[in-house]
């Protein structure tokens, strides 16, 4: 299984599946990130945490521990 954590700088991706539960899975839907979405690697913190994306038009910053819950497929390089 890939996550979104395992994804590099320019990659597009896609959104296959979310995983987790109750209130962590629901703010990661509020977020944007849901099942079909598209996702663009932007930055990667030195440390891996956190990692900045840009879904759905606007740019948003994930922490590890989110991204690790989400899982996509293989995407293209920019």
């Amino acid at each position: 299984m890939r996550t979104l954590r395992d994804a590099v700088i320019g990659e597009t991706v896609k959104v296959v599946k979310l995983h987790g539960e109750g209130a962590v899975k629901r703010r990661i839907m509020d977020m944007g990130i849901t099942k079909g979405a598209e996702v663009y690697i932007r930055k990667v913190a030195p440390l891996g945490d956190p990692v900045e994306v840009t879904i759905r038009g606007y740019e948003l910053t994930v922490r590890k521990a989110d991204a690790e819950m989400v899982e996509i497929t293989e995407g293209e390089k920019a």
